[in-house]
């Protein structure tokens, strides 16, 4: 599933974020960027033990939630990982909203800060963190439509949900937003 805005585009698709041919994958990381499991934990695998000697280097105090940092992207076929940090959901009386977007919006500008026209995003806070997955969308979204305007350098936005379910859930929010 697609939506254009001239010569921009946003996609949906189901599958392995460490597959994505894109100048950058986003990682749902931890504000330490420790490594974990989920999104983090394959990006680790595919991409090699380069991506945590360089986050390890560059970022030794880690990252604050609803910010990221970027690093290169080891083995993967894309040129760099942003590691992007969002909120634990705890009700959505914490500003949750607003660090998820807010996580969102960081990543697009170092994508842009490093010349990458092409950015793939897996569905932040969704899994461990359990914010839930309609709300999620619809921040993720609207943030991204919001910054593509003031951003043309980025030319494709790709979420790539892992299952059915994130995917219609996008799908939904993509069709009210657009």
């Amino acid at each position: 599933m697609r939506a254009d805005f001239g010569q921009q585009m946003i996609e949906l698709v189901e599958g392995d974020i460490t597959a994505q041919r894109v100048d950058a994958i986003v990682n749902a990381a931890n504000s330490r960027l420790a490594g974990g499991g989920g999104v983090d934990g394959a990006i680790h695998r595919h991409g090699g033990p380069r991506i945590m000697q360089e986050t390890d280097r560059l970022y030794p105090d880690g990252c604050p939630t609803g910010s990221a940092v970027v690093t290169g992207a080891g083995n993967l076929a894309a040129k760099h990982v942003i590691h992007a940090v969002g909120p634990f959901w705890s009700g959505g009386r914490r500003g949750e909203a607003e660090l998820l977007a807010s996580a969102y919006r960081r990543c697009l500008e170092l994508a842009r800060e490093n010349d990458c026209a092409s950015i793939a995003f897996p569905s932040l806070s969704t899994g461990a963190y359990r914010y839930p997955i309609d709300q999620a969308a619809r921040v993720a979204l609207g943030t991204v439509f919001d910054h593509l305007a003031d951003a043309p350098a980025v030319q494709l936005v790709r979420f790539v949900l892992f299952s059915a379910g994130p995917f219609a859930a996008f799908a939904a929010a993509l069709e009210e937003l657009h």
